[in-house]
């Protein structure tokens, strides 16, 4: 016996999510042009680091935009979730894109630091205030769907690392026009690299989390288990698979062990909606969407490769 069916077509936001990320590609495509002119002319690290990183942010919105249109497609007989796991997989590839031009500037910030470069810092305060206007406003039109899903949660922190590479630039600008210490360069570069790793770290995990079907973060397959065990005429449960699809949509498989009477009175079907409500409603995690193969205790017998 299964659940009831859910509808798994486009939701309202998800073009309003795509209109979002597409304003803010156009001004992160437009914010690096400007960077990268500014660095040409500054001889910036700083500043050539953060528009290398706008680029790669650039390819992260355009991955985050074509995974939302993706995720509004509809179920089809070949993929009976569409595409809803397409917002998992762009937020494990800008994660990824993050986390290697963090390591690289990390390790082009060492050799500025040991063979310093004299940069133009009055040019360097001009393009870096330009970059960080042109983030605050793509900051600003994501901000309203940031939480929506691990795609807009990626997208936010792309807009956001840029944020902080052109506030880092302006503040290395300062230092070395007052200062005269060029080394200020690398390491805001290196500083930069050092506060987006662990934000990036952590969406890479959670993502790739998901990908291995691990269990939905905030449930405990221990409790839900116990809880069901705890129910009028449950004798087992085996087979209890909990994953995660997507953003919001975890999903339950479980084979659940009856008494008799319950498949001699017409019990089973109360049974099953007893066991939705259940998982659907009792735990901080909802799962609406929960699949159960109601038995009988001598069925075991005919089964194969029972998990716990």
């Amino acid at each position: 016996m299964s659940g009831h069916s859910h509808d798994h077509s486009p939701v309202a936001g998800d073009s309003k999510h795509r209109r979002r990320i597409a304003i803010a590609l156009t001004i992160t495509l437009a914010v690096f042009v400007f960077q990268v002119i500014g660095s040409i002319i500054t001889g910036s690290l700083a500043l050539l680091f953060d528009s290398a990183h706008v680029l790669t942010d650039a390819t992260g919105l355009v991955m985050a935009l074509v995974a939302a249109w993706l995720s509004s497609r509809p179920a089809s007989d070949k993929r009976s979730w569409g595409f809803a796991r397409a917002e998992v997989l762009a937020a494990t590839a800008q994660a990824a894109l993050l986390l290697g031009v963090g390591l690289f500037v990390l390790v082009e910030g060492i050799q500025r630091l040991i063979n310093p470069t004299e940069v133009a810092s009055a040019e360097m305060i001009v393009f870096g205030a330009l970059g960080l206007l042109g983030n605050i406003a793509a900051l600003l039109v994501l901000s309203g769907g940031r939480g929506a899903n691990f795609n807009m949660r990626a997208a936010f922190l792309e807009v956001l690392n840029d944020a902080l590479g052109s506030l880092a630039v302006i503040v290395a600008a300062i230092i070395i026009s007052t200062t005269g210490f060029v080394q200020a360069d690398a390491l805001v570069a290196m500083l930069i690299g050092v506060m987006i790793l662990p934000r990036t770290v952590k969406l890479l995990w959670e993502t790739i989390n998901v990908l291995l079907e691990a269990t939905p973060k905030g449930l405990d397959v221990a409790e839900l288990r116990q809880h069901i065990l705890e129910l009028p005429h449950v004798l087992d449960v085996h087979d209890l698979h909990v994953s995660q699809i997507a953003t919001g949509l975890p999903v339950l498989t479980a084979h659940v062990v009856l008494e008799a009477s319950c498949f001699q009175d017409g019990h089973a079907p109360q049974m099953l909606d007893e066991l939705q409500k259940c998982v659907a409603e009792h735990f901080e995690v909802s799962i609406e969407h929960s699949t159960f193969q109601l038995e009988l205790e001598a069925h075991n017998e005919h089964e194969h490769g029972v998990h716990a």
